[in-house]
């Protein structure tokens, strides 16, 4: 589960305000009230905190007294002004390269709905999974996703693309007949173990309308790295929290590491190159700052302490502990046990 600290882009907040104001809501005020600087939202790669987005849902629909516009949103944006993942997706060859696309950097749009797809037969399954405790009106941020989806996938065709099947992992509203009308014939069912969208798989293959192939590196170029710049505070911290979990009598590996991330190994290394780390370095880090912290205290031999930092001898801990410090282990002991006394 993701965090609160969790963001949405500046381009997706005003395309809720752009809805909000069709329905006679007053932007600014609205602003005001979630507490989120109108002069963030002329940049095109901010970022606004989920929470605040969570709260603009509530606070619009209060305003409008339209129960149904998280529903309406694909109605009433244009889905393809989405920014940098819009124009993306608008220069892919097909729908199925596009929702690829889609999936890959949905982060830039919104970093608390996880999407992904998937062919079974002759269906494709879009799922959305909520990985942000921040969203807390899991329906308004569900229902609009595939609100805005559905209209996307339309836009960029130029055909009527409808989902055979809508499976809402929330419970039934008292406005079904709302969602009848906005995802057509569309079999819609509610309270499912998962939120789902599924079309007839021979959709991925429709060409998207006027996409120019030398365009699409560009947009796409930008748009890992924008997701870079979204992921890079946080991979060197998550790189040592694995660390320090897996610091358990032996070395962790990189390939281990990697794989509690859910990455490869060469695509760890690559984001942590990017970052101006190696692996190396984060695991010493780890280790010294650990070793530091451990020799602070009473209860640890400098035999113990090695074996907790997974070296294979005492001796090569005392070794590399007085590469990083020039003191060996005992030695720092001492001093930091005649510091505290003086």
């Amino acid at each position: 589960m993701g965090t609160t600290d969790d963001t949405l882009s500046s381009g997706s907040f005003n395309l809720i305000l752009h809805a909000a104001r069709q329905h006679g809501a007053d932007s600014l005020e609205l602003c005001k009230t979630v507490g989120v600087d109108p002069a963030v939202l002329q940049d095109p790669d901010g970022r606004v905190p989920i929470r605040a987005v969570q709260a603009l849902w509530h606070e619009a629909i209060r305003q409008t007294g339209e129960p149904d516009l998280p529903l309406q949103l694909g109605e009433l944006i244009n889905t393809l002004s989405l920014g940098v993942l819009a124009y993306v997706m608008m220069h892919c060859p097909n729908l199925g390269k596009a929702i690829e696309k889609l999936c890959q950097y949905q982060d830039i749009a919104c970093e608390g709905v996880l999407t992904t797809g998937q062919v079974v037969g002759e269906r494709f399954f879009i799922s959305l999974k909520l990985t942000s405790s921040a969203i807390v009106y899991p329906d308004y941020t569900l229902t609009s996703e595939f609100s805005v989806y559905q209209s996307a996938f339309r836009a960029l065709i130029g055909l009527p693309v409808a989902a055979e099947e809508i499976r809402f992992g929330f419970p039934e509203p008292s406005n079904r007949a709302a969602y009848e009308r906005v995802f057509g014939a569309t079999k819609l069912v509610f309270d499912a173990a998962e939120t789902v969208m599924i079309l007839d798989a021979e959709w991925l293959g429709k060409p998207v309308m006027n996409a120019n192939p030398g365009l699409f590196p560009l947009f796409e170029q930008h748009a890992r790295e924008l997701l870079l710049k979204l992921r890079q505070p946080d991979l060197s911290f998550r790189v040592k929290q694995e660390i320090i979990a897996l610091l358990k009598g032996e070395e962790p590996t990189l390939a281990l590491v990697a794989d509690r991330l859910a990455m490869g190994v060469r695509t760890l290394q690559l984001h942590l190159k990017e970052t101006g780390v190696t692996y190396q370095q984060l695991l010493d880090d780890v280790r010294r700052n650990l070793a530091i912290q451990h020799l602070r205290e009473p209860y640890f031999s400098t035999t113990d302490i090695a074996y907790l930092l997974g070296f294979s001898e005492p001796s090569v801990f005392y070794r590399t502990f007085k590469k990083w410090t020039g003191s060996t282990p005992g030695a720092y002991r001492q001093q930091t046990i005649a510091a505290g006394r003086a």
